[in-house]
């Protein structure tokens, strides 16, 4: 059994994401602050929603999907309901395993994840860490979690922050940059629904070759930039705008973001 303490954007995705890979949804319990949200996911995914006590009463393994700011909170609790024999994960930014474990008795195996919303078409990027008393078995057992939904690697606990800037938010980027270039094809006269569904191939066909090619990013990128061609001219730009400097104080800004909503 499978407890989802907080079914917020992140907890939601990963119950249909669970249920999309084979689990029945007599194996999930559900937790949510109000009534009308119980109710709507009792009627959307057939799964009981109960208190966060009785759901971790229940389970062999606890999801915590909280938000940062609320987990000292949760983990007041359900202290007294963890057990040593259930598996806790964590899939809240920025909130160590360490601190988990802290608000709970005994030596509790605890797996810090994060991971992003492509999870809601079986894409996901996740990111999976031990805690100190979490051992080989908890890491796969975590994985056979997440692998149905896209894929999962092993990091230490210390790149974690990194790990919520770059491939957490890392959609976030990615959709910004599309409203950019669709504005850009508006600008030289486009229709937008023409300029969107260019952009969305564009960016597809981009992301499986280099995934599947094998080739370095800067290979492929000097595939498509010819001498005194068009796409020379627009990388100049970029640099001239200093948009690869931009994206590193961006993702240096979200890790810093993400350690200070752990901390309050």
């Amino acid at each position: 059994m499978i407890a989802i303490l907080g079914t917020g954007k992140m907890g939601e995705a990963l119950l249909s994401g669970l249920l999309r890979a084979g689990f029945k949804p007599g194996d999930v319990i559900a937790t949510a602050r109000r009534a009308e949200r119980a109710e709507a996911l009792r009627e959307r995914y057939g799964v009981r929603v109960l208190s966060n006590s009785e759901a971790v009463k229940s389970a062999e393994t606890v999801i915590l999907a909280v938000k940062p700011q609320d987990m000292a909170s949760l983990l007041a609790e359900i202290a007294d309901h963890v057990r040593g024999d259930q598996l806790v994960i964590s899939a809240a930014a920025g909130i160590t395993t360490a601190f988990v474990e802290s608000h709970l008795a005994g030596e509790i195996p605890v797996v810090r994840v994060m991971s992003n919303t492509p999870i809601r078409f079986d894409e996901a990027m996740s990111v999976i860490s031990a805690g100190a008393y979490a051992g080989e078995e908890h890491l796969r057992r975590t994985e056979d979690l997440l692998k149905p939904v896209g894929k999962v690697l092993r990091i230490p606990e210390s790149q974690q922050d990194a790990a919520t800037a770059l491939s957490g938010s890392g959609p976030a980027y990615f959709f910004y940059l599309v409203e950019a270039m669709v504005d850009a094809g508006i600008l030289l006269g486009m229709p937008r629904a023409a300029a969107l569904d260019m952009v969305i191939q564009s960016i597809v066909g981009a992301a499986v070759m280099l995934r599947d090619s094998g080739e370095h990013p800067v290979i492929l990128r000097e595939a498509v930039t010819s001498p005194g061609g068009t796409t020379i001219s627009a990388i100049a730009e970029l640099e001239r705008h200093s948009v690869r400097a931009a994206f590193l104080a961006a993702i240096e800004a979200a890790r810093d973001r993400g350690r200070e909503l752990a901390a309050g």
